[in-house]
């Protein structure tokens, strides 16, 4: 593998590593009302967001006939993303 290849990847995973963070972070800090709605809101949309992406996924393969094949990194990592946008929306919207 190319060394540029090695370093995007690496970069990557830092940067998902970060989002990680960020998310549990978030989710364990105490904070004001207007926080918390803020966390509940953004949750609710990653929890809707992610079962309704499983649901899309087991439906295809039941189509297909085909095993389902989870990788639950890459599924952790979509997860920390779509947390983080709505965070970043929720927070713009309700902070005035």
């Amino acid at each position: 593998m190319p060394v540029a290849a090695m370093m995007f990847l690496g970069v990557v995973l830092a940067v998902f590593a970060i989002l990680d963070m960020i998310m549990l972070v978030s989710l364990l800090r105490p904070g004001d009302e207007r926080n918390q709605i803020i966390v509940w809101k953004a949750s609710s949309f990653t929890l809707l967001a992610t079962v309704g992406a499983k649901i899309i996924d087991v439906i295809e393969n039941f189509a297909r006939a085909q095993p389902m094949t989870v990788n639950p990194f890459i599924q952790l990592e979509v997860a920390a993303v779509i947390y983080f946008m709505a965070l970043m929306y929720y927070k713009k919207r309700h902070s005035g």
